[in-house]
């Protein structure tokens, strides 16, 4: 049998999938590969490259809206008159995969890893399994109008949730019996309106993100053993607020953990966390 977990992408909200790994992880998922879609991808590159998830979580507390989105009024009006593509670089995922990763290569990490980016040009999606690591997670995760396109092999690529958000389908492609599926939800229950262009952008991806899952969810059910941990709610958090992340973290955590209880235990082996890939947390 072969399993996979599955990242789906969610902007600020990926916090709650750092939660959902370090459950499912200490709860004895083995999985043979990983697959994900921009902040998926960011938080499966850590899972792959070896590095404590704990480590992931502390980078998760520490980060706030301007290390993701350094917004500037010359970068908008530029992005706005059409002089540039975009109205944030990318230069602070960047540095921050730069600091953190622990492969150059996506076929160098220690688990098979595929990224899920979709191609500008034809509107399709495209899963990179090798070539530069960071490049890859890049394109992946650029949403489209906010961060810039990457070129890779010829293609411009963007933000791979714009059509696969939660890219079960290239799990059974590449060979999956057993899919474990981790999202991260949406801001189910806001108490206003995002009262910014970006969050306004944001919320919308999530929304329309969101209802592609549950088709995804219905057409695959019967095809694989398909494993999804339900996401949190209700979720408060406006899409450009990154300052609930230890929230969200422990209670994905514990949402996630109680959730595997009641519903698979006893299937899986569980060894002490740390000697699952080194992911052990305190």
């Amino acid at each position: 049998m072969t399993s996979a977990i599955v990242l789906s992408g969610g902007a600020n909200l990926g916090s709650v999938q750092v939660g959902m790994m370090q459950a499912v992880i200490d709860f004895g998922v083995r999985p043979d590969f990983v697959v994900g879609t921009s902040v998926g991808a960011v938080n499966g590159a850590w899972l792959v490259g070896g590095r404590p998830l704990h480590e992931l979580s502390d980078l998760w507390c520490a980060m706030r809206r301007t290390d993701v989105f350094p917004t500037s009024a010359v970068g908008t009006l530029l992005g706005f008159a059409g002089r540039r593509n975009h109205v944030v670089g990318n230069r602070g995922i960047r540095q921050l995969l730069e600091k953190h990763l622990t492969f150059d290569r996506l076929e160098d990490a220690r688990i098979p890893f595929h990224v899920i980016a979709t191609d500008v040009l034809t509107g399709g999606d495209v899963c990179l399994s090798a070539g530069p690591a960071i490049d890859a997670v890049l394109a992946s995760a650029a949403i489209p109008g906010v961060f810039p396109p990457v070129e890779i092999d010829g293609k411009t690529l963007m933000d791979g949730g714009v059509v696969n958000n939660t890219p079960i389908s290239h799990a059974i492609t590449h060979g999956a019996d057993t899919v474990w599926v981790l999202t991260t939800g949406y801001s189910c229950a806001l108490a206003a309106r995002p009262n910014s262009a970006l969050g306004m952008a944001l919320h919308a991806l999530e929304l329309s993100i969101h209802q592609r899952l549950a088709l995804d969810i219905e057409r695959y059910a019967g095809v694989v053993d398909l494993r999804v941990v339900p996401p949190l709610c209700p979720v408060e958090v406006p899409p450009t607020d990154f300052s609930q992340g230890a929230s969200l973290i422990d209670r994905a955590r514990v949402h996630t953990t109680a959730w595997l209880e009641e519903t698979h235990a006893g299937q899986l082996a569980r060894p002490a966390p740390e000697t699952v890939f080194g992911h052990g947390h305190p």
